[in-house]
C-alpha cells in the first residue's frame, strides 16, 4: 500500500544505505525523502574513525549519544559524549570529525539535506 507512510527499523534500514534514514538521497516518493533534513543511525565499532574532517560545513548537525563512548573533534575543542542522552550541536562553517572510543550508537540529526559530504570509499 502506498499511503505516504513507511515503518522501518532503525538498525536493519541503517545497514542498507550506511545509517541514513532519511534525506535527499531517498528516492523521490519515497516518503523518506527530504531535502530539509537527514536522519542518521550510527552503529560504530570501538576505533571507528572519520576518515577525515568535513571542511566547509554548509548545514547545522545535531549527535545525540544512544549508548557508547563517542568522541567529536570540533576545530579547538573536542567533546567526549559518554552518557546516554548527551549531545552536541554545532552550525554552518564549523568543521567537524569523529571517533567511536566504544562501540556506540549515535542518532545523527543534520539540515538542510545537501549533498556532496560522503568519504569515498578508501578515502
Amino acid at each position: 500500500m502506498d499511503d505516504g507512510v513507511y515503518v522501518g527499523n532503525a538498525g536493519r534500514d541503517a545497514a542498507l544505505d550506511r545509517g541514513w534514514l532519511l534525506g535527499h538521497f531517498k528516492g523521490v516518493g519515497d516518503p523518506r525523502h527530504s531535502e530539509a533534513v537527514e536522519v542518521k543511525w550510527g552503529v560504530h565499532p570501538a576505533g571507528d574513525e572519520r576518515s577525515q574532517w568535513v571542511r566547509g560545513e554548509e548545514r547545522t548537525a545535531l549527535l545525540v549519544l544512544i549508548s557508547g563512548r563517542f568522541r567529536v573533534e570540533l576545530p579547538g575543542r573536542s567533546v567526549l559524549l559518554e552518557r546516554q542522552g548527551d549531545y552536541v550541536v554545532w552550525g554552518r562553517g564549523v568543521d567537524h570529525s569523529w571517533c567511536a572510543e566504544e562501540e556506540s550508537v549515535v542518532l545523527t540529526v543534520r539540515w538542510p539535506s545537501v549533498p556532496g559530504y560522503a568519504v569515498a570509499a578508501g578515502g
